[in-house]
């Protein structure tokens, strides 16, 4: 058998030089950070809440336990008023006590694990988690604002369309809009969230918030994320601006309505009847434009996670005080709850 030559290189070779320069062991290191398919490298993020403040911890779990209490009790409270008493049964307080309903879901969707990181200092939350809170605070932020644009549209039929408010705004009619109202809010997040659960995630995982919201979750991404992107304009734009349109155009023409009623009680009467649901909807899409325009730098996103504080937890606690300190139905109501509690 001839032997085989193999060819000699010179150590001042090139070539030799060359592959000299990249070791064995770093050409074949493997690459465990490229993900493979749809799968996910990361499966938990990091909510990194309010790491700036950690000597303030115990003071802040206190008071937003505090602030979840009082939100859950304020809301039950107006739902159980609203069911018990009679006076009561009527479509301005049966969208109230749907917008309650709608309140303590927000809270529960936000505070209990702030509270539980707060407490225990473990930040982290897996990212089907951190995917399933988006879907359900975006689906509740798309309920509330169309919930407000029907009890807007309600207050301006009963002020300005007085007549034609018992026929026009019926038990079904109510029913059906509430109903609509839940199952679009829900059903418009879907699609982008579903795009959302496609995406592949490989570092870094830490978020700079203290709940999972869409800009900070999107920016983690390492695929492609316009197609998400443009799905979350989409469906925001349709739950969001029509509803504000309508609540804004309902308003116009309440006010316009009151100022042309000639005696000042009866111009009061009329305005105390849309006075709270105008403050609320006032704080709430407030926030709600702080927290969505206000600029995503780093200068700027302390202010807004303050804004966030304001939109998530602190609208869900104001709501139920505004509509019990300054609507006399709801204030008499309770009265007759703690009437027969103390003196049964």
């Amino acid at each position: 058998m001839t032997p085989t030559h193999f060819p000699q290189f010179s150590s001042h070779s090139p070539l030799l030089a060359s592959v000299q320069r990249f070791p064995i062991h770093t050409v074949m290191k493997p690459t465990t950070h490229i993900p493979e398919g749809n799968g996910t490298t990361i499966m938990e993020f990091i909510l990194l809440g309010f790491r700036d403040l950690p000597k303030l911890h115990g003071l802040l779990f206190l008071l937003f336990l505090v602030i979840y209490l009082a939100t859950m009790a304020g809301n039950l409270l107006i739902m159980a008023l609203v069911v018990a008493d009679q006076h009561l049964h009527t479509p301005m307080y049966f969208f109230l006590g749907n917008l309650s309903f709608l309140e303590t879901c927000y809270s529960s969707t936000i505070l209990p694990r702030l509270l539980a990181s707060l407490l225990t200092g473990d930040r982290t939350i897996s990212v089907a988690g951190c995917i399933a809170q988006l879907y359900v605070f975006g689906s509740l932020a798309g309920t509330e604002c169309c919930l407000l644009s029907v009890m807007s549209y309600d207050r301006y039929l009963a002020i300005c369309k007085p007549l034609h408010y018992a026929a026009r705004m019926n038990g079904q009619l109510c029913l059906k809009l509430v109903a609509g109202l839940w199952i679009g809010g829900f059903v418009s997040v879907s699609v982008f969230v579903f795009m959302m659960s496609q995406l592949t995630f490989c570092g870094p995982n830490t978020i700079d918030h203290f709940f999972c919201d869409f800009r900070p979750i999107i920016k983690l991404s390492c695929t492609d994320t316009h197609m998400v992107k443009v799905a979350s304009f989409v469906s925001s734009s349709i739950f969001t601006l029509p509803p504000f349109l309508l609540t804004l155009a309902s308003y116009v023409y309440i006010i316009s309505t009151i100022l042309r009623i000639p005696s000042t009680s009866g111009r009061q009467k009329a305005f105390s009847t849309c006075s709270s649901h105008l403050i609320v909807v006032s704080i709430f899409y407030g926030t709600l434009i702080m927290v969505y325009l206000v600029s995503e730098s780093d200068a700027l996103r302390d202010l807004n996670k303050v804004f966030s504080v304001f939109y998530g937890v602190l609208t869900p606690l104001v709501n139920p005080l505004i509509y019990s300190l300054r609507n006399k139905e709801v204030k008499e109501a309770l009265r007759k709850v703690l009437l027969r509690f103390f003196y049964r």
